[in-house]
C-alpha cells in the first residue's frame, strides 16, 4: 500500500476538495430598559442570524476516509460474475474452415472437430494449422474419438482421457 500511496502522491492522484465550514453567528437581543417608546421600537428590531464562512479548508479524499469510522465486521463482499463458456461443434469439409476454427480458439471459445467426412491429407492439413494456433494461445488439443479432436484455449482445461477401443471390421 506504502508504494501505491507514493505513487498517488508522487503523480498527485488524490483529489482534493474544499469546503466551507459554517458558522451561525447570533447577537444577543438588547435588553430594553425604561426609554421612551420610539427608542424601544429601534432596540426591539433584531439582526437576523447571518452564516459567515469560516477557514476555507483543503483535506485530502484519503484524510476524510479516515475520519468516517468503517465497522470492522463488516466482510467486503465482491461481486463476480461468469461468463458463460461456449462450446463450438465444427464439421469442416474444406480446409479454408480451419480459420473459422481458429478464430473461435483466439475468442476463447472451445471447438470440438470432427474431420469424419473429410479426405484423411485434407484432416491433417487442418489439424497441423489448429494446432500451430492452440500452441499460440498456450491451448490444449485432445483426441477424443476417431477423427474427432477437442481444442481447448488456455483459459480452459481438460482432465481426463478417454480410452481407444479398436473394432476389428469383419
Amino acid at each position: 500500500m506504502k508504494v501505491k500511496d507514493k505513487i498517488k502522491n508522487f503523480f498527485y492522484l488524490e483529489e482534493e476538495e474544499e469546503y466551507v465550514e459554517e458558522q451561525a453567528v447570533r447577537k444577543e437581543p438588547i435588553r430594553q430598559q425604561a426609554v421612551p417608546q420610539q427608542q424601544a421600537r429601534q432596540q426591539q428590531v433584531q439582526p437576523p442570524i447571518v452564516n459567515r464562512p469560516a477557514a476555507v479548508k483543503k483535506q485530502s479524499m484519503k484524510e476524510r476516509q479516515k475520519q468516517v469510522d468503517y465497522p470492522s465486521n463488516v466482510p467486503n463482499l465482491v461481486s463476480i460474475t461468469q461468463k458463460t463458456s461456449k462450446l463450438v461443434l465444427s464439421e469442416p469439409r474444406v480446409y479454408s474452415e480451419a480459420q473459422d476454427i481458429a478464430d473461435n480458439l483466439k475468442n476463447k471459445r472451445a471447438v470440438v472437430v470432427n474431420l469424419q467426412r473429410i479426405e484423411r491429407d485434407q484432416g491433417m492439413r487442418i489439424i497441423d494449422f489448429i494446432s500451430g494456433t492452440i500452441f499460440a494461445l498456450g491451448g490444449d488439443i485432445k483426441k477424443i474419438g476417431k477423427d474427432i479432436f477437442l481444442c481447448t484455449p488456455d483459459n480452459m482445461e481438460v482432465d481426463g482421457n478417454i480410452s481407444e477401443y479398436l473394432y476389428d471390421d469383419q
